[in-house]
């Protein structure tokens, strides 16, 4: 590991640090905290994603929608009028957008098929994204000047990764050039995040074997054909299934760093508690 002890992390002039777990357990909120301190530089995967990755991908969406109304099409045809997306740290619907979500056109969904190659390209944007670490960490220091660094990964990096294997890639790169750090949910969080996001379903991005596994479950146990799946209904039944299927990959990718509790992160109020749950993180560990 990047810190071996408590000490190690505190007498450290540059503390590097990715924080991982689903999302909706202060990933993002602890970001902004250290961010506004001014010391911390905020790597954002997810905005990365957005931006550098998938950023044509979703422009030529919301522009194939807007070729289908008449007056919409004569602007764009004329380079009249400019689409794009208003992407931020803090606003990142338009990549949950474009992901889609699969089942009936007429209620907002997508084809399995168009939903499966948007999830490949989530996939390879996400990995490029999180490959960018290093370079994010060199570009922070040398442009701005930033002493401390967080990443800010996106709920799915465990779907992309063997935990298991010393030697996988993605890993390796990332624990030689952080602290990875497991943001761990109790059950009341679990249950938490399933009421919230049955209330709001977001799409999301799935591991390619366990996407096959729930369609087909989903349409055999319903009866469904394609086109009957209402998309909402496919994404909320398959919420719990996905939390259930992350928690022990998130748990293997902790032996990689250390872990803390959602319920530590929400105690964190100054860069002070933040360094203090870290070392506290790092004690257990040893």
């Amino acid at each position: 590991m990047l810190y071996q002890s408590a000490q190690d992390w505190r007498k450290t002039e540059h503390k590097r640090v990715l924080v991982f777990g689903m999302s909706g357990l202060g990933k993002t909120h602890l970001s902004n905290l250290l961010r506004a301190s001014g010391q911390w530089f905020h790597y954002s995967i997810d905005y990365r994603i957005g931006t550098r990755y998938m950023g044509e991908y979703i422009t030529d969406n919301a522009k194939a929608h807007a070729m289908k109304v008449p007056f919409l099409r004569d602007l764009l045809m004329t380079d009249s009028i400019y689409i794009g997306s208003n992407i931020s740290f803090n606003n990142l619907t338009p990549v949950a957008t474009y992901l889609g979500k699969p089942g009936d056109p007429a209620r907002g969904g997508t084809s399995m098929a168009d939903y499966i190659e948007r999830q490949e390209q989530f996939r390879q944007a996400e990995i490029s994204a999180l490959m960018d670490t290093e370079r994010f960490i060199k570009r922070a220091q040398a442009l701005y000047g930033y002493p401390h660094f967080i990443c800010d990964s996106g709920g799915s990096i465990c779907e992309w990764v063997d935990p298991d294997n010393p030697d996988d890639p993605l890993l390796r790169a990332l624990a030689d050039q952080t602290l990875l750090v497991w943001i761990k949910g109790s059950d009341a969080h679990t249950q938490d995040l399933i009421a919230r996001f049955d209330k709001a379903p977001k799409p999301m991005a799935y591991q390619p074997e366990f996407l096959a596994r729930v369609w087909a479950e989903y349409l055999s146990k319903n009866n469904l054909q394609e086109d009957d799946v209402d998309p909402d209904s496919f994404i909320r039944w398959t919420y719990a299934k996905a939390l259930e299927h992350r928690q022990p990959r998130y748990e293997a990718m902790a032996d990689w760093g250390v872990t803390v509790t959602a319920d530590e992160v929400a105690s964190v109020k100054t860069t002070t508690d933040f360094d203090d749950v870290i070392a506290a993180a790092l004690e257990r560990r040893a």
